[in-house]
């Protein structure tokens, strides 16, 4: 009996056991399902809150685009509805109130630059005329004087013969010859540049002048060359030597000016130049 006792009281322990065991996997797995339930739902939770965000960015960048969209025709809308603002007979007004500035404006370079260059012409003009009465005034006509005072003793022979006493015979003479006695002044017919003073084996001592337009003086039969050099300018008048009698072609005669005057390199009779 007592037997029987102790195996029923080990047996109900042993159900005891084994339904505590049972019961407690019962809420083992209950918990895990908990958990797992949980975990899901967190993970879900977590999904859709990033697309949240990510929607919330999107819309942030959107919003921003649509503002600048809006400034911009907002801006542009203010333009128009001035423009539109606008009576027609207004905006005619100004399209011909432009278009008469413009042609005003135009036609005021137009004749600035009629005006300018009518001014630079006449100055042009007044320029050269001036230049031109410059040089006039500059290139006075030339008006040769005696060298010396004294009568032409022998005249220009060119297309006829005269008769030369040293030579004894008739020859062409290319200049005059002016009485004058020895040591005489003998004074520049122009004005000029001495261009060369030589001893020429006929004529003697001799002193040449080149003057304007091709003319040149020629002085000869010269005792010196005292008051003048080579290249040096004289005027009218100067002094440039004294009569002498060194021309060989002419030693015969009696104390004078050998004076000729070419043009161009020509020969040419100086009593129609001098008085």
């Amino acid at each position: 009996m007592r037997n029987m006792r102790r195996d029923n009281r080990a047996r109900n322990n042993k159900d005891a056991m084994q339904n505590k065991i049972i019961m407690y996997s019962i809420i083992g797995v209950a918990v895990l399902t908990v958990i797992l339930v949980a975990l899901l739902m967190y993970s879900r939770h977590l999904n859709e809150q990033m697309q949240n965000d990510v929607l919330d960015f999107e819309d942030m960048a959107n919003i921003t685009s649509d503002n600048n969209s809006t400034n911009t025709t907002n801006t542009n809308t203010e333009s128009v509805s001035t423009e539109i603002g606008k009576s027609i007979n207004e905006a005619q007004n100004e399209i011909t109130n432009n278009t008469s500035n413009t042609n005003a404006t135009n036609n005021t370079t137009n004749t600035q630059n009629q005006t300018n260059t009518t001014k630079t012409t006449k100055n042009n003009k007044t320029t050269q005329t001036n230049a031109v009465e410059e040089k006039e005034e500059t290139k006075k006509e030339l008006s040769f004087e005696r060298p010396v005072e004294g009568e032409i003793m022998k005249g220009f022979a060119k297309d006829n013969l005269v008769y030369s006493e040293t030579l004894q015979e008739w020859t062409t003479h290319l200049g005059i010859d002016i009485k004058a006695d020895k040591t005489t002044v003998v004074k520049a017919a122009e004005a000029g540049t001495v261009k060369t003073i030589k001893n020429d084996p006929r004529y003697g001592l001799t002193i040449t002048i080149e003057h304007d337009d091709g003319y040149q003086t020629v002085y000869a039969n010269l005792l010196s060359s005292e008051f003048v050099i080579e290249g040096e300018k004289v005027e009218k008048g100067q002094s440039i030597g004294t009569v002498g009698n060194t021309a060989t072609f002419e030693i015969a005669d009696e104390p004078h000016l050998h004076f000729e005057i070419l043009k161009d390199g020509v020969q040419i009779d100086p009593s129609t130049f001098i008085q």
